[in-house]
């Protein structure tokens, strides 16, 4: 398999990792957006967060909470994102979480800043969408 994030925990490719459990694993991003920008991955390969067993999704995002609490303390404040599945971002089809540390100087802006249209929906549309996450 040619996944960076399984080479990176089969140690075949070098990481600085920050923390580490059997089952998931904190590293500083190579390509970081900000100074402490780190990524938690699940050592096992999953594409997106639905395709993960409970207890790899409960390791992963306890690490999560171990670790921005660590990176939270360059900055203050710590962006969290998830891209999950390749339309909405995800560069790489390994599940990862992103722990980037925001100031108020930086480049960027609030999620609504991503998208450059701005949708309107009406009562009906929201109602409908609704009903269709619900009955998944």
């Amino acid at each position: 398999m040619g996944c960076i994030f399984c080479k990176i925990v089969k140690g075949e490719i070098k990481a600085r990792t920050i923390l580490e459990t059997q089952k998931s694993l904190a590293f500083l991003d190579a390509f970081p957006l900000a100074l402490g920008h780190s990524l938690v991955i699940p050592k096992k390969h999953y594409e997106k967060i639905q395709d993960m067993t409970s207890d790899d999704n409960a390791d992963l995002f306890d690490l999560v909470h171990k670790a921005v609490s660590m990176v939270d303390k360059i900055t203050g404040a710590t962006l969290l994102a998830v891209h999950n599945g390749k339309a909405s971002g995800q560069e790489i089809p390994h599940v990862h979480v992103h722990l980037v540390p925001r100031s108020s100087n930086d480049t960027a802006g609030p999620i609504h800043s991503m998208f450059s249209k701005k949708s309107k929906f009406s009562d009906k549309e929201f109602d409908d969408v609704m009903i269709k996450i619900k009955s998944n």
